[in-house]
């Protein structure tokens, strides 16, 4: 299975020659013998990350002499302003999965926008970088993944952590989360990995109590930021897209 390590401030999940799939930072396909979640400090402005992710992994000890000859790139890497000392995992049959969960941004979805709502202006190109609140998931499986199923997967997880959030906080997620999936390349083939497999359903219920975990970690007194309007930072989409048939 899966070994999940943490060390100033870095979590490795690790199982060389594993395959993952990222929806983080320099991410899509790879294979690397690892996959990092990284603490990163208040203001943190760095923009070359891929020297600050191996700086970290080099004072974590972790890094380059890790890799096997199938370990090929670089490591999926996730950051977030959340310690990790937050960071918690489940386990259930052939899937493992770790969270870490901050809620100061959130991204809220209404399903009734507001009326005034109706003649505001789309917003455009004026993204900014997001805060490092943040919910990192990063998922790991023992079965062969079709190409289909790790894509599959990535959306049961987010699913999975946009079900639990509401529930627990009333929020789907943050502005910035991201989702990592690695699967075995040896491993007893799976071709689906919806909520009715045995991927998927393990997926959808580690995701659920990692999350859940995490949670109560970063925000033990139940004072989670909640809405968008009640937190430091956060968005809101609520303008009206236009609606015809196909």
């Amino acid at each position: 299975m899966f070994e999940a390590t943490v060390r100033e401030g870095v979590l490795r999940l690790r199982r060389p020659g594993t395959r993952w799939l990222s929806t983080g930072w320099d991410g899509g396909r790879s294979r690397a013998a690892a996959a990092y979640n990284v603490t990163v400090p208040a203001g943190f402005d760095r923009t070359d990350l891929a020297i600050y992710r191996d700086e970290r992994l080099a004072r974590a000890e972790f890094g380059a002499k890790e890799r096997t000859d199938a370990d090929r790139d670089a490591p999926p890497t996730l950051f977030t302003g959340v310690s990790m000392d937050h960071a918690r995992g489940a386990r259930l049959g052939p899937v493992v999965a770790y969270a870490t969960v901050g809620l100061s941004n959130p991204a809220m979805l209404p399903t009734e926008p507001a009326a005034a709502a109706e003649s505001r202006e789309p917003t455009g190109d004026t993204e900014t970088p997001p805060e490092p609140g943040t919910v990192n998931l990063i998922l790991g499986t023992t079965r062969r993944l079709a190409p289909g199923a790790a894509a599959n997967l990535v959306a049961v997880a987010a699913e999975a952590k946009a079900a639990t959030l509401l529930a627990a906080a009333g929020v789907p997620g943050t502005t910035s989360d991201a989702v990592v999936v690695g699967d075995d390349p040896t491993g007893e083939p799976a071709e689906f990995s919806g909520s009715a497999t045995a991927v998927g359903g393990a997926a959808r219920a580690c995701v659920r109590d990692a999350v859940r975990a995490s949670l109560r970690s970063r925000y033990p007194d139940g004072d989670v930021p909640g809405s968008a309007a009640d937190a430091e930072h956060g968005v809101v989409t609520d303008e009206r897209a236009e609606v015809f048939d196909p």
